[in-house]
């Protein structure tokens, strides 16, 4: 127990990075045509969001300061986004894998009161702080987390009024104005990355896995376009917006798109040219999960738009995201294995102390 209680003075906050990305990548399977994958994934996800979230509190009973820390923290903070956009994509993969509303419904509220609360603590936080790092150091495609968060809510939201027979106004505001800001929201971020990308040193260290959010944050907001522009139909304000909304979202679309060879070629040159070995980290799960999202978000647009020349890229892209998770996963197995038995070790030591000693 002590030994639990110091490792989770260092959790990781963006853990729940890995519901996040097993809840698109099932979700995407369902869609896709493979139940068996889609229904293991989601008794995977469960159990692993109830985990996280065991871990979670008790960290906050254990180290409440550490966390405080963190969450004002420039390059830890932004992981704490991954709770809600984890949440979301939890209720989300429950929705369409099972067609359980109450649970996706409670789960999209629960999502919407922590996106409310970290939003504003997370950006209050590293705003009022003084002894903030340079913009070298304090700015990492992490950042998009809070795109990803901010747009899972009108992609869970949009999900179930699409399941409404009448979708009431108001959430269809809520939900469109959650859309525009999240969007809003990547072009503020991703303007600074991109100046970090061009404009800075950046040794091959520092081109780590949640860069890939840079096409995640995007895709996700495809996603939810996607989503509303099929809400169109069925009410009175998306209905005029339809065009904006499509036109929009192929934007976001083509964005993400652009993104992927770019990141390829970068990790490419960081592994390949410059010798940085792979190890697992948590934060490979925020690599895993732009590739789910962009299987999803391109199957969801090609039906928003009536373009079914797009679903071939989806199907295609399934098999690289199973991959990426498969990875990603014996190197979680691997690392807990490792924590195993080095606790195994640190017993049998003390165990063969004298006492007294």
């Amino acid at each position: 127990m002590s030994r639990l209680r110091e490792s989770l003075r260092t959790f990781y906050p963006g853990y729940f990075a890995l519901v996040m990305a097993t809840g698109i990548v099932g979700i995407a399977s369902h869609r896709l045509g493979y139940p068996a994958a889609a229904t293991a994934l989601l008794a995977f996800n469960v159990a692993a969001y109830a985990v996280l979230w065991a871990l979670t509190l008790a960290r906050l009973a254990w180290h409440p300061r550490r966390m405080a820390a963190d969450l004002a923290d420039h390059a830890a903070g932004p992981g704490f986004f991954t709770v809600v956009a984890g949440t979301a994509v939890l209720g989300g993969q429950i929705l369409v894998t099972t067609g359980h509303r109450a649970a996706a419904e409670a789960l999209w509220w629960f999502a919407c009161v922590l996106w409310t609360g970290l939003i504003y603590a997370f950006f209050t936080a590293v705003t009022v702080r003084t002894d903030k790092p340079p913009f070298v150091q304090g700015l990492s495609g992490a950042w998009l987390i809070a795109v990803v968060a901010t747009q899972s809510v009108p992609v869970l939201g949009g999900l179930l009024a699409l399941g409404d027979p009448d979708p009431h106004p108001v959430r269809v505001f809520f939900l469109l104005a959650m859309f525009l800001f999240g969007g809003m929201l990547y072009l503020l971020i991703i303007n600074l990355i991109f100046y970090r990308f061009t404009f800075f040193d950046f040794p091959p260290e520092m081109l780590t896995p949640p860069y890939w959010i840079n096409m995640g944050a995007v895709a996700i907001t495809t996603l939810a376009g996607a989503t509303l522009t099929l809400l169109a139909p069925r009410s009175e304000l998306l209905g005029p917006l339809s065009p904006f909304l499509a036109g929009l979202t192929l934007f976001f679309w083509a964005t993400a798109t652009w993104w992927i060879p770019l990141l390829v070629i970068l990790g490419v040159w960081r592994h390949g040219v410059r010798r940085v070995s792979f190890a697992y980290h948590p934060s490979y799960w925020g690599m895993v999960f732009p590739l789910g999202m962009y299987t999803a978000c391109t199957l969801q647009l090609a039906a928003a738009v009536d373009a079914p020349f797009l679903t071939p890229i989806s199907e295609g892209f399934v098999f690289v995201s199973w991959l990426a998770w498969a990875l990603t996963f014996v190197g979680l197995v691997r690392a807990l294995g490792r924590a195993v038995a080095g606790g195994r070790r640190d017993a049998a030591t003390v165990s063969a102390e004298p006492e007294g000693r």
